[in-house]
Order: structure tokens, then sequence, then C-alpha cells
């Protein structure tokens, strides 16, 4: 029972803020210009179920739980997807018989709070406030953490650990390997390396390594990965991160380390005689043991000590069964305001470079659209899978893409998102320069088109998520 609600709250939380700060990007920049705001709903589309009224804005919660959004006084664009006040009162009004005058003059509204009779610029802005604020949210957190935590450390193109058959083994790699180009990119940072082979699982790619001196070209394929019905490609190699401490977090009782007396909190320091300076160096010599004794060297609270374990096979990998600390899993550095800045900036930039490569190659046929596009149903299984793995903490990235994909996605020239409506709006530009204008029944139809387009990709998506659940 907890597990659902941590997982309905982490869901609330990050469609949430996504969403809602979108609609207040529209809503602060309406106030900015003095249109009247008729209604915000934080959360759900359709008829009121219940809120508070401050001023002339109905602050309320709606019944389809679909979003949020804001309603402009003499915006009725939407009016169909999010009920109108007006119409509600006039049924009000109907139902009595008689026209209440003080209902009747709430509804009138001067021409200069109308969002339909402001300039053109205007209405541009309260558009383009939203996806701004998307922007904005998605540069915030990776600043944000930039700031308090520092910046991840990125390791050098060297080899620390190589996966014993894996893509990178099979490839020729060896730990100590220095990578000189990587898929036509020399001297590739080791991050640039990873996000280009999650979208090339199993295509051979060209890759030239530097050993002893000596240039080496080589061809990878890396290793397909599928979570969630979603594939990605694995080098199954890890960087040299240099000298970190080797300190034990967590123990498989299964497995002989923890049945041979080593305890959470341990230092290892050597292991047959040799220096233990990272955690992949920890996990290379292990997995080269293939069972034979291994003696630990442990720094114990001060106490030195002597631990002879062996690894045992599981999952075609040897281990002996010790976890490290994730904290220490990833070194950063500590920045300023500007390499914070930077950081944000190159963390937006990476995902929309990935996602921008992978619609590519749907579009070329490279990459089927079902590994690729998620839906509601996807999005949520992201959120509850990051949330048991990482914590709420570890939502804050996943927060900043959703973000940022909304951003994008709302700018898209689709009528009844914002990229529409600002097609829309220029539209009406262009026409007014031969002295004409938008008719109603245009606007409509217009408007019909985008419902069409955004629920036959709702329909898709959620058809895409679906068959990557049972596996079709």
């Amino acid at each position: 029972m907890l597990n659902v609600v941590i997982a309905i709250l982490a869901i609330l939380f990050v469609l949430g803020v996504a969403i809602n700060i979108h609609e207040f990007g529209h809503f602060i920049v309406a106030k900015i210009f003095g249109m009247r705001v008729e209604a915000y709903s934080f959360f759900g589309l359709g008829p009121r179920l219940f809120g508070v009224k401050i001023g002339h804005t109905d602050y309320r919660v709606s019944a389809i739980p679909l979003g949020a959004y804001v309603k402009l006084y003499g915006d009725d664009s939407n009016a169909a997807l999010e009920g109108s006040d007006k119409v509600e009162a006039f049924m009000e009004e109907r139902n009595i018989g008689e026209i209440d005058e003080k209902k009747h003059a709430a509804l009138v509204v001067p021409d200069s709070e109308l969002y339909e009779l402001r300039p053109r610029w205007q209405k541009f802005f309260v558009m383009l406030g939203g996806p701004f604020m998307n922007f904005v949210l998605a540069l915030a957190i990776p600043l944000g953490i930039a700031l308090w935590l520092g910046v991840p450390a990125n390791p050098a193109p060297i080899v620390g650990f190589v996966k014993p058959d894996g893509a990178a083994a099979q490839a020729g790699i060896k730990a100590g390997d220095r990578i000189v180009e990587f898929q036509g990119e020399t001297d590739p940072s080791w991050s640039r390396i990873e996000d280009s082979a999650l979208l090339i699982p199993e295509k051979p790619v060209p890759i030239a390594v530097e050993r002893d001196g000596q240039r080496l070209d080589l061809t990878i394929a890396p290793t397909k990965l599928t979570q969630a019905g979603q594939s990605a490609g694995v080098l199954d190699m890890d960087p040299d991160t240099g000298t970190e401490p080797v300190v034990v977090s967590s123990l498989d009782t299964s497995l002989p380390a923890a049945k041979d007396g080593l305890q959470i909190g341990d230092w290892i320091k050597a292991v047959n005689g040799v220096n233990i300076t990272n955690i992949r160096r920890m996990q290379s010599v292990v997995t080269e043991s293939k069972g034979q004794p291994l003696t630990l060297s442990i720094d114990r609270k001060g106490e030195k000590l002597t631990i002879t374990t062996h690894a045992e096979q599981k999952d075609d990998r040897w281990l002996i069964g010790i976890g490290f600390d994730p904290s220490l899993l990833a070194k950063r550095d500590k920045v300023g305001l500007g390499g914070a800045a930077a950081f944000a900036v190159d963390q937006n930039m990476r995902i929309l470079r990935l996602t921008g490569t992978a619609l590519g190659q749907v579009g070329t046929g490279e990459r089927s659209a079902r590994d690729t596009l998620s839906g509601p149903i996807g999005i949520g299984q992201a959120i509850v899978n990051t949330v048991f793995a990482a914590g709420f903490f570890g939502l804050l990235p996943l927060l900043m893409a959703i973000s940022l994909t909304l951003g994008v996605m709302n700018l898209l020239p689709i009528p009844m998102l914002d990229g529409g409506q600002i097609m829309v709006l220029g539209i009406e530009k262009v026409l007014s320069w031969f002295g004409k204008t938008l008719s109603l029944v245009a606007r409509e139809r217009i408007q019909l088109t985008g419902l069409a387009i955004v629920l036959l990709l709702m329909v898709t998506t959620v058809f895409f998520d679906v068959s990557r659940l049972f596996g079709k």
C-alpha cells in the first residue's frame, strides 16, 4: 500500500509541477498585460469540482484528470475542453426563469481586459509564456543542483573496466585504453561516447583507442539493453575514475563476502597485495580472479584487518557480494554560478540532441517509433521506476527532461497547442495586410483539426505504451 501511495505522489509531483509551471507562464503574462483571467485550474479539465474565487479569477480543481488550464476572458478557443463560466451562468439563469442582474453585471468585462481585443503581440507573449516557463524550470533544476552539490566530474575517456564477453571486450578494448575517436568524433568525452551509444544498439561503429603509444582502429557494436519495453545501447565498459575510496555500502548475504566477515563501512585498501585505487579497479580484480582466493586488506574504523574470500558466478558475472555508496560513484566538482549555468545549458542541449537524433532515426527507419515514443503510461512508468530507484530527489532530472520536452512540444505548429495558436496569430497578421480577417468558421475548423491531431498522437502513444507493457 505504501508503494502505491509513493508511486501516485511521485506522478502527481512530476506531472503536476511540469504542467502547472506551463500554465503559470500563461497566467502571469496575461496578468502583467492586465488581461482578466476567468479561471485557473490547477488540476484537471472540464467542469469545476471545487475551488476558491479570488478577485475575478476562479482557482479550481476540475473533473477530468488530464492536465490543467488557464481560461482568459474573451478567449473561447478551448471552451469546449475547459468549460465556460459564462455558459454555466447562462444555464443557471434559464433554470430559474429570470435574469440575475448582479450575475449579469459580473459577466460584463471592460474591453481593455478582454484577451480577444488585445494586440497580437501581447497574445503572442501570452502563448509563449507557457513554454518559456517550462524552459526556465528545465534550466533551473540542473543549475540549482550544480550550485548545491557541484557538477559531475566527466572522466577522461580512459577505460577502467571491461565487462567480460561484453561489447567492448569483443571489440578488443582493454582496461587502460584511451578512446581517441568514436563514431567519427575525435577526442570525445566519456559522456558523449555513452550518449552516442544509447541510440545505436547492435549497430557496428568505428572506435579508435590508444594503447602503449599506438593507435588501434577497432569496431564496436553496443549491446542492446531493453528495459520497460524500450531499447538502448551500452558499451559494457566503465571509465577509469581515478583515485576514490572503495567503501562497502551494502552486502549480499547469499554471496561469500558477507559470510567471510566483511562489514558495511569497511574500506578496501588492497586485494592480494595490489592497491585498489577505485571501484572500477576493484570490479576488475574480482572479475579476473574467476573464483580464486582473494585476500582483502581492510580499514575498519582505523583498525587494519585481513579477510580472505572468493568470487562466485551469478548472472554470468563474478561477484563477492558487495555494493558501494552511489554518492561515491559520481564525483562532483564545485563550481560557481558561471560553471553551474554552463552545466544547466549543456544538460538541456544533451536531452535535445538525444531526442532529435532519436526522432531522426525514426524518420529514416533506423529506429522503431514504438521503441522511441512514450505516452502517459510510459511516462508514468518512468516516474515510478525512478522514484523507487533514486528517491524523490532522483525525480528532479526526470522533471527537467519532461518540462523541457513539454515546452518544445507545445511550440509545434499544431492547432490547440501554443505553437498552433502562434501560427494562427501569424495567419491573422498576414490576412490583415490585405484587409481580411480569419472567419469564426475557419477558426473552429482549425481548432477541430488540432484536436484530431492531438487525440491521434495520444491514442498512438498509448498504444505504444500498452504494446511495450505486454511485450507485443
